[in-house]
């Protein structure tokens, strides 16, 4: 079984971190827009109140003041919806930010399906795409509370700017403070030799989850959380696709543009082996309890177990 340690949703690990950082570097400045409570960024700014700012429902401004306070020589962290954050102000993140290579780290929470009853129009299913084809843009979604505390202080830390995505709901924690976190670089959770799952954000647990199911199968899967997906480790893909011969991707995300196309993009180049994708099939979501909504899409433990299988015979 997977050892966990409780349950808790992973935006808590982001405002934890922001707060760590807080303490520790003067130059940290945190911007809201009227998600401050809900996005869990309330503790930095009781803390540090003249570090913050609540710019309102104005996501254009929110990325262009981090600019300018950036420009200025703070580390400014934005924090919203990620379908906000990341929809809204694409352009000045785009010409603003990313042209300039400002140092601008932008948290989109809510992401996936499982902000559930807020349904289609809040639930980002698209930001991993659209915020990876940016040039000088990293991109994290990192798996668990732990995790994300510990992407947001890397963040701090790494020139340039950076997305992170996380989420709304209590999900698993299953990482440990001595497990080692850096940008870009992979990390292996289980070893197998059969089939590999490639995993981010919430589905990395489902993916551990799911080799266990394929274990009563006799079929040993390797699991690889995968929390950078740009920089990709482009190196523990092409190993996993060298030792397994077949992989399986899962993200919370539309099937296009996102994790599965970053990784078939490094095999294509590099190794190529049968891959199936686990994301959510070119569908809006829709209001409902968050694991139903993961059932419902497709995006549970048997689902990704399935694909293995199907992709068993690809080899």
């Amino acid at each position: 079984m997977v050892e966990t340690f409780g349950k808790k949703a992973t935006r808590f690990g982001f405002g934890e971190g922001l707060v760590e950082l807080g303490k520790e570097n003067s130059k940290i400045f945190v911007l809201g827009a009227d998600t401050i409570s809900s996005v869990a960024i309330n503790n930095f700014k009781e803390m540090f109140p003249d570090r913050f700012l609540n710019v309102g429902i104005a996501e254009t401004n929110l990325l262009g003041m981090a600019a300018g306070l950036a420009v200025a020589g703070f580390i400014p962290f934005v924090s919203t919806y990620a379908v906000f954050a990341s929809g809204r102000p694409w352009e000045q993140i785009r010409t603003t930010i990313c042209y300039s290579n400002l140092n601008v780290k932008i948290g989109g929470s809510h992401s996936g399906l499982m902000v559930g009853p807020d349904g289609a129009t809040h639930q980002a299913l698209e930001e991993i795409a659209i915020m990876r084809c940016i040039p000088n843009m990293k991109v994290i979604s990192p798996c668990d509370l732990i995790e994300t505390r510990k992407a947001v202080i890397a963040s701090a830390y790494s020139d340039g700017p950076v997305y992170i995505r996380y989420g709304r709901e209590s999900t698993p924690i299953f990482t440990q403070e001595s497990t080692h976190f850096e940008i870009g670089k992979a990390n292996i959770l289980r070893d197998g030799k059969d089939v590999a799952i490639l995993a981010c954000g919430t589905m990395v647990y489902e993916s551990l989850m799911a080799a266990e199911i394929l274990e009563k199968k006799s079929i040993k899967a390797q699991v690889i959380n995968i929390h950078t997906i740009k920089p990709i480790d482009e190196n523990a893909i092409i190993g996993a696709a060298k030792e397994c011969g077949a992989i399986v991707t899962a993200e919370e995300h539309q099937i296009y543009g996102g994790f599965g196309s970053a990784v078939s993009e490094v095999l294509v180049k590099n190794f190529p082996v049968p891959v199936e994708m686990v994301a959510v099939k070119d569908k809006f979501g829709q209001s409902g309890d968050g694991m139903d909504l993961i059932a419902k899409y497709g995006l549970k433990d048997v689902n990704i177990a399935e694909a293995a299988l199907k992709v068993l015979k690809r080899k």
